[in-house]
Parts: C-alpha cells; structure tokens; sequence
C-alpha cells in the first residue's frame, strides 16, 4: 500500500468583510463594487460566480494589494454562520479529497486569505508566490458550492467549459451572448491544460449553466449530447475530485 501525505494548504485565520457596502459604482481596492451579488445572479438565472465581472466571470488575473480591516467588529469571526459556511467548504475537500486546508503560521510563505470585499465571488487560478485572495462577498457568495468553487479555482482548476475538448460536447450559442462578454467562453489548448483522462463532465461544479452572459434570456451554451443539466451549485462532482487528486498526485 502506498502512503500518500495529502497537501496542506495554509488560510489566513483572520477572516474580514467590510462593515457597510458603498454605493455602485464605487471601488474596492481598484475592483468595482457588485451591492448585492446574490440578487444580481437570481434576477439573470445564473450562478453567483458568473455575475462577478471579473475574467470568465470570477478569475482574477493580476495581483492587486488588499488590506485587512483595523476594525475588529468588521470581522468575519462576528458573523459564525459565515464562518461555518466557509468551513463546511473546507470539510468537503477533507473528507471527499486529500487535500487538507489548515491555519495559517506566521511561517508559511504561500497561503490563501478569505476576503469578504463587496466586489463578487472571485479567485486566482493556482498557487501564486505569497498570500493570494479568494473572495466572497457577504451578500450571496457565502454559499457551500460558491466557495467549493472559488476554492477550486484558487487549487489550480478552470471552468469545465474551457476545456480544450468542449466543442465536442457543447455548442456555444455566440448570438445570445452579452456584446464584450465573449473571452468568458474561450478555452484553452491541450498543452495549457489537461483533463487528467476523465470524461467531460457536464454537472462540474466548476461548469457555467446555459444561460451564462445571456443578453437576452436565451441559452449561451447547448450540449451535444442530448438533454443534458449544464453545471450545479451544489457539491463536486465524482469527475471532480477524481481530476484534483490526480493534480496533486495523490490518485493513480
């Protein structure tokens, strides 16, 4: 038999969100304001990571500064079920994964921090060199799926609808797609990402639904294969876990 020692990766155990929201259009830290995520996805059916604005809707792709609140009772530590959403996160990866999610020491050099700016749902793709972000914003991205999701992405993953091999699978309906929006379907090429030989997994959590970046209520994306759900909030998928455990090499 062989050991496997699961990867360990260090979060920030202060967990801060702003106290009160500023008006839209204002910014965070150089990131636009988003008032109430979970409001803006259920008036445009779709899943609260799309409507971030941010690259693919929720990839943040350049480090910006962020600085912690001095404020105390801005804290997330004031707010347990939060806490324990985030949490319930961490234990899905524990007890589905071998990936271990644990405090973070003054020691460690690479880390996640939990944020709550009211800029959306959003994360780094990959390990980045020192602290990096992941961000979900009070009003609708503290949800199980939403962090299992920016978390995900935070351990290395894109969209499923990048996958190089997507075309064989759906069809991206470009007319119905918001004017600008269109970068958040492109896929990437076999020597940028891989799919650790599994199957093109419709129901990913890491999979848009078919209405992403609609402008005008009709479909984005179609499968191919029949009458099939495109993507869920819910909980990773078997192909999920299977493709992070064969990442961190702790799957054959």
């Amino acid at each position: 038999m062989v050991s496997i020692v699961a990867p360990l990766i260090a979060i920030l155990a202060t967990l801060q969100l702003t106290a009160s929201f500023p008006l839209e259009g204002a910014r965070v830290n150089g990131e636009e304001i988003i008032p109430d995520v979970g409001a803006l996805a259920e008036q445009r059916h779709q899943f609260p990571w799309q409507v971030s604005g941010k690259y693919q809707g929720d990839i943040m792709l350049k480090v910006s500064d962020r600085n912690g609140l001095i404020d105390s009772s801005a804290r997330w530590a004031n707010h347990a079920h939060q806490v324990a959403t985030i949490q319930s996160a961490f234990n899905e990866f524990h007890t589905r994964t071998c990936i271990r999610f644990r405090p973070y020491v003054a020691t460690d050099r690479d880390y996640i921090y939990i944020a709550g700016d009211p800029t959306g749902c959003w994360s780094y793709v990959g390990r980045l060199n020192g602290g990096q972000v992941v961000n979900l914003q009070l009003n609708g991205c503290v949800h199980h799926g939403v962090a299992v999701h920016e978390l995900l992405h935070a351990l290395g993953f894109f969209h499923q609808q990048s996958a190089t091999e997507r075309d064989e699978y759906v069809r991206i309906l470009w007319n119905n797609i918001e004017p600008g929006m269109e970068h958040n379907f492109d896929k990437y090429a076999a020597n940028q990402i891989t799919n650790y030989n599994t199957v093109y997994d419709y129901l990913s959590i890491m999979h848009y639904d078919g209405y992403a970046f609609s402008f005008n209520g009709q479909p984005t994306m179609q499968s191919l294969r029949g009458n099939v759900q495109l993507g869920q909030i819910d909980t990773m998928t078997e192909t999920d876990i299977i493709k992070l455990e064969r990442m961190y090499g702790c799957r054959a």
